[in-house]
C-alpha cells in the first residue's frame, strides 16, 4: 500500500457539526525513521470531546487545527518499526486519529493484549472511556456501599461502565437516557435499578420515583434539564463528576437553574478530564480489563464501516443516535 486515506478538519463549525467541516484526502505512506513505527489502524474512536476541540476557544487542550488530520484514538496493529520496542504484528493502542494509517515514535503508543480481551474493547470499557469512569467514579463520587448514585447518557461508552462499577460496589445505581429501548438496556442488561427515559416528558417524577432516598453522587456527562432534576434531588454533601456538557455542544448556553442546592445540601462538583491523571491508569485498566475478560463488564458498540463514514457517524453521536460505544471499522 503506497497511499492511504485520512479525514482532516476542513472548517471550524458555527452551530451543529456538518459534513463539510471533514475533508476526505489521500496521502502517501511516509518513510519511517529510526525510533518510528507504522500502524496499521483497525478502530478508530469517536468520542464527544471531539466536540469541543474543533472549537478555537480555551479548553483544556489547544484547538484541533485546521487541515491536519481529526484527533482520535486508534487500535491496530504493527506494519513497520524501526523502534526496538514494537515489532510487527504487535497489537497496539494509540492517537492517530481519523486515519487508516499512522506513523509513531512510540511514546504515546500502548501494546494491548487481544487474548481475552477484543481488539475494539481497548477504545472503550478498557481504554479511555472505561478509564474515564473509573476516574470519576472512584476519585470524585467515592460511594459508598448503599448510596444512590445516578449517571446520565447511562447506555453510552462511559455511563454504561459508571453504573456497572457502582452495582459491583454495593450501590444504587439509577441512569438517565434517551428511549425506552436504551432504557430497558441500561436496566436488562447492564444491571442497573432504574433508567430514567429523558424522551417520555415526565422526568422530574420519573427520577423521585427511581431515587426514593434521595441521590449521593452524580456522574454527569449531558447538562441540561437531567442535570437540574438530579441537583433538586441531592443528598447533603452529595458529589458530582462532571464529565461532559453535551446538551450544550452546538454552542447553546448551559444555565443550572437549581444552583442553591450547592449551598443547602453542601454540594461539591469537580470537572476533569481523565488524560490528566495517567498515574490512576494502570490500577483502574487492571480491574476494568480482568472485568471485561471474565464477562462481568458488559459492553455495546455501534460501528461504522469505513473512514468515509466517520463524520456522519461523528453527528450521530452528537445527537445521540449512537447505542453504545461509537467506533469506525477501517479494515
Amino acid at each position: 500500500m503506497d497511499t492511504f486515506n485520512r479525514i482532516v478538519l476542513a472548517s471550524r463549525p458555527t452551530g451543529e457539526v456538518v459534513p463539510e467541516n471533514f475533508r476526505l484526502e489521500e496521502v502517501s505512506v511516509p518513510a519511517l525513521k529510526d525510533g518510528e513505527i507504522l500502524i496499521r489502524n483497525h478502530y478508530l474512536s469517536l468520542d464527544p470531546y471531539m466536540r469541543m476541540r474543533m472549537e478555537d476557544v480555551k479548553s483544556y487542550a489547544a484547538p484541533q487545527p485546521i487541515g491536519e488530520t481529526m484527533i482520535g484514538g486508534t487500535v491496530g496493529e504493527v506494519v513497520e518499526s524501526k523502534n526496538p520496542k514494537f515489532a510487527v504484528g504487535d497489537k497496539v493502542q494509540g492517537m492517530l486519529g481519523w486515519s487508516e494509517m499512522g506513523v509513531s515514535d512510540g511514546a504515546l503508543l500502548r501494546k494491548i493484549d487481544t487474548t481475552h480481551i477484543p481488539l475494539s474493547a481497548y477504545l472503550g470499557a478498557v481504554g479511555m472511556p472505561g478509564m474515564t469512569a473509573w476516574y470519576g467514579l472512584t476519585q470524585i463520587m467515592q460511594p459508598k456501599e448503599g448510596e444512590t448514585i445516578v449517571v446520565s447518557a447511562a447506555s453510552g461508552a462511559v455511563g454504561s461502565v459508571v453504573g456497572q462499577l457502582a452495582k459491583l460496589r454495593g450501590c444504587r445505581a439509577v441512569g438517565i437516557a434517551g428511549g425506552r429501548e436504551k432504557c430497558d438496556y441500561v436496566v436488562n442488561e447492564l444491571g442497573f435499578d432504574a433508567c430514567i427515559d429523558y424522551k417520555a416528558g415526565n422526568l422530574v417524577a420519573d427520577l423521585a420515583q427511581a431515587t426514593p432516598d434521595g441521590i449521593d453522587a452524580v456522574f454527569e456527562n449531558v447538562g441540561g434539564e437531567g442535570f437540574d432534576a438530579c441537583l433538586a434531588r441531592m443528598n447533603p454533601f452529595g458529589r458530582i463528576a462532571l464529565c461532559g456538557l453535551i446538551a450544550g455542544y452546538d454552542g447553546q448556553p448551559m444555565p443550572i437553574n437549581n444552583v442553591r442546592a450547592f449551598l443547602t445540601m453542601r454540594l461539591t462538583m469537580r470537572g476533569f478530564i481523565v488524560s490528566e491523571h495517567m498515574e490512576f491508569w494502570p490500577q483502574g485498566l487492571r480491574e476494568l480489563g480482568t472485568l471485561v475478560a471474565a464477562g462481568r463488564l458488559k459492553f455495546r458498540e455501534s460501528i461504522a464501516q469505513g473512514l468515509a463514514c466517520a463524520p456522519d457517524a461523528f453527528i450521530g453521536l452528537l445527537k445521540g443516535r449512537n447505542f453504545g460505544k461509537q467506533l469506525v471499522k477501517l479494515t
